[in-house]
């Protein structure tokens, strides 16, 4: 049934992102305030059986790939059972997860085996002391030490993440650079977005992707177009000419990629999301356990998703079409 899930804009949706928890073992400056959010109720989130009932009518419906988020996803206890019965599902062909890795070195095995295929790690900076001042709380060793163990269980590729934060991690553009062409990992630069805080501290720390290209330039890296790396994001790749990784600029903002979306979001507290940005969503609850009903929801989302997210008129102060979200990015999943 692939094409069930196309919007009003001929956009074919294959891809679900679930969030299993609202959590953090970290605070981010990025991601949620210092002092943390009012976290769901536990009754509140969907239970594994919940989640295996909405990921059933999906796959039904031609989605595909998953990806598991949170908060955190480690700290939701026995996420290798929910992942083996996800992969169980007939259509399901692929389940990735991004992790900040804290967690990671002990659990990398079993979801493995579970049926993850791909990682995605939260690497903001590569200093021990910046590493507290950005997430706030943790140990930047454990990071690595994770990094580590998802090479030792095999997962290909392992992706890096960086958010890029103006005067706070740009100065180590070029060290990530060069552990892409050292080593075989795949670093991401991100945009930092506005989800939930489109505030001055977002203006301030804001930082176009551009910045990459001319820093590389610079430093005498000589990138070539990378191509696809294996996943479903939209981000623009390159390979450092002789190095072992590749680099990806993934910029939301400053070029957003809404015209190629994928991607559908399932929060843990239950909602369906239609794009990260807009406050739009829809409860799936009652829906579990009556397949048409929950069918139903999932076209309700394809007619009500906007044509993109409109996060550039943000930064530039002009009106935008529909409401943003007031939920940070911990709480609709990453």
């Amino acid at each position: 049934m692939t094409g069930v899930l196309t919007d009003r804009f001929g956009r074919v949706h294959n891809y679900l992102r679930i969030s299993v928890t609202d959590r953090c073992n970290l605070r981010c400056l990025y991601c949620m305030p210092e002092e943390g959010v009012e976290f769901a109720d536990p009754s509140s989130l969907l239970t594994f059986d919940e989640i295996e009932d909405v990921v059933r009518t999906a796959a039904s419906l031609g989605i595909a790939r998953l990806r598991i988020t949170g908060g955190e996803p480690l700290v939701r206890k026995g996420l290798d059972e929910l992942v083996a019965r996800l992969a169980a599902i007939p259509g399901i062909e692929e389940i990735s997860l991004t992790t900040n890795g804290l967690l990671l070195k002990d659990q990398a095995e079993a979801l493995r085996r579970a049926g993850v295929s791909r990682v995605n790690i939260s690497l903001d900076t590569l200093d021990p002391a910046r590493f507290r001042m950005i997430a706030r709380r943790g140990d930047l060793r454990r990071v690595f030490e994770g990094i580590e163990a998802a090479a030792r269980a095999g997962f290909d590729p392992i992706k890096l993440n960086c958010v890029l934060l103006r005067g706070v991690n740009e100065d180590e553009i070029v060290s990530f650079l060069r552990l892409a062409r050292d080593e075989p990992l795949h670093v991401r630069f991100i945009e930092y977005m506005p989800i939930g805080h489109a505030d001055e501290q977002w203006k301030n720390y804001y930082l176009p992707l551009t910045r990459v290209l001319e820093l590389a330039r610079e430093a005498g890296f000589e990138l070539e177009p990378g191509g696809r790396t294996a996943g479903n994001g939209p981000s623009d790749n390159y390979r450092i000419k002789g190095g072992k990784g590749s680099i990806g600029l993934i910029h939301p903002v400053s070029d957003h990629f809404c015209k190629n979306c994928n991607r559908l979001r399932l929060t843990a507290d239950g909602h369906l999301k239609p794009c990260l940005y807009w406050v739009d969503e829809l409860y799936v609850r009652p829906a579990v356990g009556d397949p048409e009903a929950m069918r139903r929801l999932f076209l309700r989302a394809m007619a009500i998703k906007p044509e993109n997210h409109e996060m550039a008129a943000k930064l530039a102060d002009e009106a935008q079409s529909h409401v943003p979200t007031e939920r940070r990015m911990s709480q609709i999943g990453g």
